[in-house]
């Protein structure tokens, strides 16, 4: 079976997916709930392909660049690029962590809560 990558972004909005549902191709059950996604799933198909080339290479930014078919500086700016937007999606989680255990102990109000999420 050729399975779809999941999106990541909303085609709408751009606004980050979470998944809700998952099914087992199994035995059918389903497991319903509003999941959070791992960070490098947050990542857009290009920044993930590119993520398991940079694995795959171990790291070696030559290889990449052979793989991608680009200049070393070309590949050395799309990993940069990738390497951001995931710290990106990691800092984004941690404040909205760390908003929600702030107004949870009552240190903000629910509307500087909001404010702050964004």
């Amino acid at each position: 079976m050729n399975r779809t990558p999941a999106p990541s972004r909303c085609p709408s909005c751009n606004g980050v997916l979470n998944p809700v549902k998952y099914v087992c191709s199994n035995c059918g059950t389903e497991v319903s709930g509003d999941f959070s996604v791992c960070h490098f799933c947050s990542l857009d198909t290009e920044n993930r392909q590119l993520l398991e080339l940079f694995l795959l290479a171990r790291g070696n930014l030559k290889a990449v660049q052979r793989m991608l078919g680009v200049s070393y500086p070309t590949a050395r700016t799309r990993v940069e690029e990738m390497f951001n937007a995931l710290e990106n999606a990691m800092k984004s989680e941690d404040t909205s962590i760390q908003v929600l255990e702030q107004l949870h102990s009552g240190k903000i109000s629910v509307e500087d809560a909001l404010d702050a999420i964004g």
